[in-house]
């Protein structure tokens, strides 16, 4: 049985998909007809809340942990998310056509870094911003292959790497230096996954840019998009593999000139998940991005174990080598609306080191007990986290420090 993570940390894309389109199993497994009462009935409603904490004993100056934009304020609680998702999936078994939707609106402190540009970058200008991290129409078209096609198109979670926004759906508060700076967050556009047989699938993708859309919204004027595959139940079920590609310009016409609209971004993300038991799970990711407008490079190599010691407790480890071989990657950003205002190529305060080669290991636990009582989901995830700088650069606490603990703690509940 492949753990609660697994799916998650090996597979991104693969996991979103799954979530949205995911077979209803009320509906049949292969329902030729469903009518309009059925399809509304299948409609599901949810809430989720995530507040937590990061604690940095340093005390930095300017209040901020280097390098983390989740729980990226020292020593202060916030309310990360708050997010409503109405959702009617879609039967990926189907022998015919299916259509569904997401639309799921999130308010919190997360959504300073996954906002939209000309959608919701300018709506709230303070910690706590809204956005619409999911808002697309799902469909299962039996075109191609005997398993079909299914498609997503409109505002879309981006499906590189193993973390994801939902708190629900990864092992920690915090998120890895490759997640952060190396992986695309939030796409316009439409993906599509085309099932070749009962283990693997091609993925295929067109955008606008990473968090941008149209006409003021985007920072230059070409698209850009994805081409991969994913691998499931390999190895007797017990591996998935997940390779994603991406190509399109994404630095900003007012950064580069009109050089922006040609100086491709090439991003490769490789992800692989092993169930090395039926308690431990075993999951890596190498990344490698290469920037022509920046003429950066980044490499990116993260580890993650997990180890069910009981039905209601996982511990876990993450371990990161991430190398910003120019120092224009990896950066905090100081104000509220720093992070919109530096992808559009606009003045920000923000704070970078040179060229830094990062090590980080953190080690955490996630106690889900049953609740019951309407609640789906309740979890809190303590970890403890050590960044350091593995060339000698001084990046953490204000630019001080070569290395930085923090002590970070999130609580999640999901009706």
């Amino acid at each position: 049985m492949i753990s609660p993570y697994a799916l998650t940390n090996g597979l991104r894309a693969a996991a979103l998909f799954a979530a949205i389109v995911a077979p209803a199993a009320a509906r049949g497994a292969a329902s030729e007809t469903v009518t309009a009462q059925d399809w509304l009935s299948s409609v599901t409603f949810a809430a989720q809340i995530e507040g937590g904490v990061n604690a940095n004993p340093a005390r930095p100056g300017n209040g901020v942990n280097y390098g983390q934009l989740i729980g990226d304020r020292a020593n202060q609680a916030q309310l990360n998310q708050l997010t409503v998702t109405m959702a009617r999936a879609v039967d990926t078994g189907a022998s015919g056509y299916d259509f569904g939707f997401v639309l799921r609106a999130l308010y919190g402190s997360d959504a300073r870094y996954y906002n939209l540009g000309g959608l919701t970058d300018r709506a709230i200008s303070s910690r706590y911003q809204f956005i619409l991290p999911q808002a697309h129409v799902d469909a299962h078209l039996p075109w191609l292959t005997r398993r079909g096609l299914d498609v997503q198109a409109g505002v879309l979670g981006s499906p590189m790497g193993i973390e994801t926004l939902d708190p629900a759906t990864r092992p920690f508060y915090s998120l890895a230096y490759t997640t952060e700076f190396a992986t695309p967050f939030e796409h316009i556009g439409a993906m599509f996954q085309l099932h070749l047989n009962k283990h693997f699938d091609i993925l295929f993708g067109v955008d606008t840019g990473n968090q941008t859309s149209f006409g003021g919204g985007d920072n230059n004027d070409a698209a850009a998009g994805y081409f991969g595959f994913t691998g499931t139940g390999l190895a007797g079920g017990k591996l998935a593999v997940t390779y994603l590609g991406r190509v399109g310009p994404e630095n900003a016409v007012r950064l580069l000139g009109v050089r922006a609209n040609g100086a491709q971004r090439f991003w490769n993300d490789l992800d692989v998940t092993y169930q090395l038991s039926g308690k431990l799970t075993l999951t890596g990711e190498l990344n490698v991005m290469h920037d022509e407008g920046l003429r950066a490079d980044t490499y990116g190599f993260v580890s993650f174990l997990s180890y069910h010691l009981t039905p209601t407790l996982t511990l876990n480890y993450r371990g990161e080598i991430f190398r910003d071989n120019t120092g224009l990657v990896v950066a905090s950003f100081l104000s509220d609306t720093a992070y919109m205002r530096a992808l559009f190529g606009k003045s920000a305060a923000t704070q970078s080191a040179p060229a830094t080669t990062y090590g980080a290991l953190t080690l955490g636990a996630t106690w889900r007990p049953e609740t019951g009582h309407g609640v789906k989901l309740f979890e809190i995830r303590p970890e403890i986290r050590f960044d350091r700088s593995l060339n000698g650069t001084t990046p953490f606490n204000d630019l001080r420090n070569v290395g930085q603990f923090t002590f970070g703690a999130d609580m999640v509940l999901g009706f």
